[in-house]
């Protein structure tokens, strides 16, 4: 006779396993933050394999037929408690998704997106777009691969965005990005016609140490938990977590522009509270998880953009920059400071974007995505589809493909479908931040006393606690009340920058 196990020890099994996966794709990210901040470059081709390895060893766990099995044996029981439900039904939608690629598949392009990589790096080194392309192209292969094996009703580029935005789709994207097209360009046409801000001072030589050490004293007081975590540079700023209580992040250094740095430590910085912050007990389990990356960027555009680079922030913080750079800012007021951070004004590259421009910049590599993977665009094609589409929606070309096609690591990670959500999480952070003034009654008045772990602790119990409980949507819903809304993101930017800029 058969003994039935009780659920207690089917969620036990369950559990372990699922942990025991998350070990093996720790253990890569751990390995993935080396070959991006500090390992030799002769080191790529071995990395690659040993990625692919782990890749594939968590990936046979979490696909396995006694995994299934597990789960919908859990899926029948009915005395579990609502945390464990909810972890089994997404780990079941988790393991269907997964199941449908081959252990072949994900050695592949896990080796390829290494492969990848190091191409992208020595393009970017030697400024020249053809070392990269062939690789790209094989990537590009691979994620069409992906999209159907995945399945999709309309589009191969649904399948793809839904890796990271769940339930996102052409369909919704493009109705997001039309009010972007509708409504970004009228205010952007209200800045051109008024007078300039001036950003000159930015430019001067602000010594590597110095800058590091207030981005430091910025993230600690944010709340960025330093025996948690760690700050050093890479190529290309990033955040990554292997637990609660460890999660790192990077940012570049530029000697003769101050805002290269600061901004992406603040903006990385929001990541890593989010990642900090979410449940340890749930270490390696859907509700262990960040809800979607849309949400994700949520947190750091809401620290990076409506804190970082509004007034009441600097009203505290301003005074202690001047002590760490005396001569480059004796002349500047906090009120030119505030204001130069803020200069709108069309650009080649989206991490230093301004909050008004950044929107066409996620627009055109979201047009790009769709064409490629459509197979409208082929990569040969990108660094002309590139500028011609900079041209149209912001007036601009890229000089060199370095400041062009080649800025951005995304397609060389195979992150086909992520660009979206940096907009999205924008548009969520207009909303959240507009909910906490609300509710922290005396939220302004504790930022211009540099307390700002009032809003972190308002995040934590608002967003970070309830990992993938809810949807973006539903989740927004519940903080604020309504689904996304981009009219809020566009009456915030309205209201800052027709102060800025002096019109009505």
């Amino acid at each position: 006779m058969e003994i039935r196990k009780s659920s207690t020890d089917l969620y036990a099994a369950y559990k372990e396993t699922t942990q025991k996966a998350a070990d093996l794709n720790n253990a890569s990210a751990v390995l993935g933050w080396d070959q991006e901040v500090y390992m030799p470059a002769k080191a790529f081709e071995i990395r690659g394999r040993q990625l692919a390895t782990l890749a594939s060893l968590a990936h046979e766990m979490l696909t396995s037929e006694q995994y299934g099995n597990l789960l919908q044996e859990l899926a029948g029981r009915g005395d579990l408690t609502d945390e464990q439900k909810r972890n089994a039904a997404l780990s079941f939608e988790d393991y269907s998704k997964n199941k449908k690629l081959t252990p072949a598949f994900v050695e592949a392009i896990t080796q390829q997106t290494s492969a990848s990589y190091n191409a992208w790096i020595q393009s970017r080194r030697e400024n020249k777009y053809s070392i990269y392309a062939p690789e790209l192209d094989k990537m590009i292969v691979l994620k069409k691969q992906q999209a159907d094996m995945y399945g999709y009703e309309k589009h191969p580029y649904d399948a793809l965005m839904d890796e990271y935005e769940k339930g996102a789709t052409v369909a919704l994207m493009d109705a997001v990005f039309g009010d972007v097209k509708e409504q970004l360009p009228a205010l952007l046409h209200k800045i051109k016609q008024a007078q300039q801000v001036d950003d000159g001072f930015f430019l001067r030589n602000y010594p590597k140490q110095q800058q590091w050490d207030f981005s430091i004293e910025v993230l600690k007081a944010m709340g960025y938990d330093f025996e948690a975590g760690r700050q050093d540079m890479s190529e290309h700023p990033f955040t990554t977590s292997f637990a609660p209580s460890d999660v790192r992040v990077t940012t570049r250094v530029d000697e003769n522009n101050f805002s290269s740095l600061l901004w992406s430590s603040i903006h990385e910085g929001g990541h890593a509270l989010y990642e900090q912050g979410l449940p340890i007990a749930q270490y390696g389990l859907p509700l262990g998880a960040a809800a979607s990356l849309g949400i994700h960027e949520s947190q750091s555009r809401l620290w990076e953009n409506n804190i970082g680079r509004g007034t009441h922030f600097w009203k505290y913080f301003y005074s202690k920059l001047q002590q760490y750079f005396p001569q480059q800012l004796q002349d500047v007021s906090v009120d030119a400071f505030y204001k130069g951070m803020n200069k709108v004004e069309p650009s080649l590259i989206r991490t230093e974007a301004d909050e008004v421009t950044y929107h066409f910049h996620v627009l055109i590599r979201y047009e790009i995505e769709k064409g490629l993977i459509s197979g409208e665009l082929y990569s040969e094609d990108l660094p002309e589809t590139w500028n011609a589409m900079y041209h149209k929606y912001l007036g601009v070309s890229a000089k060199d493909d370095k400041t062009g096609v080649l800025q951005d690591v995304h397609w060389a990670h195979g992150s086909f479908g992520y660009f979206p959500t940096y907009s999205l999480g924008s548009f969520y952070a207009a909303q959240f931040y507009n909910q906490a003034v609300t509710e922290i009654i005396a939220l302004s008045n504790d930022i211009e006393n540099g307390q700002l772990t009032g809003l972190t602790t308002w995040l934590r119990g608002k967003v970070h606690q309830y990992g993938r409980r809810y949807t973006s949507e539903e989740l927004c819903k519940q903080i604020t009340g309504k689904g996304l809304d981009f009219s809020v993101f566009m009456q915030y930017a309205q209201q800052k920058y027709a102060g800025i800029y002096g019109f009505e």
